[in-house]
């Protein structure tokens, strides 16, 4: 029933010359993004961290890690830095890192992209199934938000 409401109006939308011309880029591009991430496609790296960037100077903006694996140096984005320290997830030099995630076609190239992150028994995410980068939320009164995790 809401599929045939979204329809309807996505039909009666179309018969207004203009009004939809400049939406339909940003919807295109923000499918697009969401369809280049696919959570069948996953893989697990399991390596130790050669480096760690909390803010990143080049695209994609955010956090990096670079992952020394068993097939070579993996560069690997982990999101908004403020999520991982939000979240007491300290990673350094020497850390063994499980990354479950996936390389997305990103700009002129490939980026491995992480969505799972995993430090001995501390788990997070950092991203949605959908591959969306989770967003930072402060505490609310200053009252410190409880870090979710498990082991995978």
């Amino acid at each position: 029933m809401v599929t045939r409401y979204l329809t309807v109006l996505v039909l009666l939308a179309g018969m207004i010359p203009g009004a939809t011309a400049g939406q339909e880029k940003t919807i295109a591009s923000a499918d697009a993004g969401l369809a280049a991430y696919d959570a069948t496609r996953e893989v697990a790296l399991t390596g130790m961290v050669h480096s760690f960037t909390s803010v990143s100077e080049t695209v994609p903006l955010g956090a990096h890690v670079v992952l020394q694996t068993s097939s070579g140096l993996v560069d690997v984005h982990m999101g908004d830095a403020r999520l991982l320290a939000a979240s007491h997830f300290a990673i350094q030099r020497g850390d063994t890192l499980r990354i479950i995630g996936e390389k997305v076609a990103y700009a002129s190239g490939t980026q491995f992209v992480a969505r799972i992150v995993q430090r001995g028994t501390q788990v997070l995410a950092v991203r949605s199934v959908r591959g969306i980068p989770l967003s930072y939320m402060a505490a609310r009164n200053g009252v410190q938000a409880k870090s979710r995790g498990g082991t995978l």
